[in-house]
Parts: C-alpha cells; structure tokens; sequence
C-alpha cells in the first residue's frame, strides 16, 4: 500500500510479504523504489528522500504491544537502505495500514493502536477515527507541508529519549564544541545536532532552494556532523542519515524557533516528527544552543510551534521538574494506492 504518512510518502509492506533476511530484503526495496538514481526513473520512489520510504509491519508478540514497525530510509542515489533512524511522519500511517490489512480490528468511533518501532524500541499510541469500523482519512486537522485536511491522528509518544544514542544527551552535555562549532547534540526520539544559524554566518531564514546551493554552507556541516556523529556514540556516519543536522534561529512567524534541518546533506522542506521533538526538547534545555534564542512558555504544559520553511510543527511538551516527561503531536495520513509492485528479476 503506497500511503502519505504526515509530510512523507512511502510503501507499507506487511513483513511477511518481504525476504526475510536482511540482504536480499534490501536488495528487494533498492529495485522497487528504483534506486540508485536521482530520478529513481526504474522505481515507485519519489526522487526525494520525503518520498522514498518504507513501513515493515507486523503483529507484535510483546505483552501490550499491537504492532511491531520497521522503517527504512531508501536512499536515493546510492544503494543504501538505512534502518537506523525513526520516522514519525511514516509511523502516522502506520495505525491505518494496520487496520485496513485486519491485523488491529476498528471500534466503533475511534481505535487506538500501540506501535513499537523496531528501529529504535520507541513505543507510540496513535488514536485512529474508525466510524462504523472504517478508518477516516477525510477531516478537519491541517498540517503544514500538505494541502488541504484530513481526519487527525493523534501521536503519543511513551518513551522516546535516548531511542538511538541511549541517552537524551548523548555526550553527557548540553552544549558542546565541534570543529570549533557550539552544538547540542540531543536524542528525543531523533538524534540531532542543533547549532545556531548565526554560529555558520547564516540568518536560520533562507530558502530551501538558496541552502542546498550553498556547497561552503554544506561542506561545514557535514564537517560538524561527522564529528558529532562519533561523540553522539553513533560511530562512522559517513553512510547513515543520523545525526541530522538543525539550523535555528528566533522564531519571526510567532513560533518558538525557526529551523532548518539537513536530512542529512539536503534541506528538508519542512520538518521531521522525531527531528522537531527533539529540537523542541533542545529549546527547554537549560544551557542548550537554544538558550537566548527559543522563546519558551512557562509552566509544565507547552505548546511549541517549531517553524520550519513551509510553515509550522507543534510539539506539546509535558514537563515534570524541568525534564521533559511526555511528547504529542498530530499527525495525518492518506491512503494513495494498493496494489502490486514489480522488482527487477534480478531482486
């Protein structure tokens, strides 16, 4: 089932549909998604790393646990497919997916289904409209980055820090100095490297289109990731789309901050969900990057709008003692097509 999950596309498999070992699984999605190529012109992907994606799904045998997820980066020009990271936007289309394949049964009204990413072993509740037993793709909730409504999908993260690097701060700071550089490395969820736009001798408000052009611009953050990179504990990742890397500055549209991710070498248009927890959770951290930038509420119940260049996230922070206790967003999702897809005989 091809399925926009919140600002992504990607193909849902169920797991048993799939090789099951790891090589020729992969091989089977590089083919699929017609990749590598900058046009993936042999494939179904979208030529964009937004829409080159893959959800794995399957029952879950863990007490408590509905579906089991995993998620794959496919990259678009070379023959990777990376496992590593989360992607909340595909997991938004996950519960759906679940429902209409018969693997979670719809109630009547609404159906919450608990998903485990694999990847990472977040845990998530994502609250489905399923009037009559039939899931609602049609509603009134809006995002940013995508045209129009659709019925909303309520995200509840359970326990999301240190999901890939093991701890919230990784390098047991909130600010550090890479190639000269102040960063917060953080890992809500997302690892990611969060560094004042000013810091690069940037606004933190060009364009998309002005930022990828900046090869100056990206060879310096690429420099600061890779270092980053093996203080965060994450290793080598010259071939690994995490850490990512989030250019901040004040927010000018009534946001807490204005961002520009790299995902990890191109600007996304927006933002990811794990990306803006994260970078939600940098903003009220006490000696973070964000500190003087991020303007924050008080109390223990915060709502951040984390602007990005197509508009705005907000990510609802509770807070317990100055530590962030619990994330939720919403999210939408769409089903595109269901059907059969052909790899390449060799695959």
């Amino acid at each position: 089932m091809w399925m926009r999950g919140g600002t992504s596309k990607g193909a849902y498999f169920l797991a048993e549909d799939l090789p099951g070992e790891v090589a020729e699984r992969d091989a089977f999605l590089l083919s699929v998604m017609g990749s590598p190529d900058v046009n993936q012109i042999d494939g179904i992907g979208g030529a964009h790393p937004l829409r080159s994606k893959v959800a794995v799904i399957k029952h879950s045998k863990e007490p408590g646990i509905d579906i089991d997820f995993l998620f794959a980066q496919v990259a678009v020009t070379e023959p990777l497919v990376d496992t590593t990271p989360n992607c909340g936007n595909i997991l938004a289309g996950v519960a759906p997916f679940a429902i209409e394949r018969g693997l979670v049964p719809a109630k009547a009204g609404e159906t919450t289904v608990r998903v485990r990413t694999i990847n990472t072993g977040t845990i998530a509740d994502l609250v489905v409209r399923t009037p009559g037993g039939v899931v609602q793709y049609a509603g009134e909730a809006k995002i940013d980055g995508v045209p129009g409504t659709s019925a909303p999908i309520k995200i509840d993260f359970l326990d999301v820090a240190g999901s890939v690097c093991g701890s919230l701060l990784p390098t047991g700071k909130a600010k550090d100095l890479v190639e000269g550089v102040p960063v917060t490395c953080i890992d809500n969820g997302m690892p990611v490297v969060v560094i004042a736009a000013a810091a690069l001798g940037r606004t933190g408000y060009e364009s998309v289109d002005a930022l990828n052009k900046d090869s100056e611009l990206k060879a310096g953050i690429e420099a600061v990731r890779l270092g980053a990179g093996t203080l965060m504990g994450l290793g080598d990742v010259t071939k690994k789309v995490v850490p990512k890397i989030s250019l901040i500055a004040a927010g000018r549209d009534g946001g807490a901050v204005a961002t520009r991710t790299f995902i990890p070498h191109d600007c996304h248009t927006s933002i990811g969900v794990f990306g803006a927890v994260s970078v939600a959770t940098a903003c009220v951290l006490p000696g973070s990057v964000a500190e003087g930038i991020a303007k924050v509420p008080e109390g223990n119940d915060i709502l951040l709008s984390i602007e990005h260049p197509t508009g705005e996230f907000t990510v609802h922070l509770e807070m317990e003692r100055g530590e962030v206790k619990r994330a939720g967003l919403v999210r939408t999702a769409r089903k595109l097509f269901d059907g059969q897809v052909f790899a390449r005989e060799e695959a």
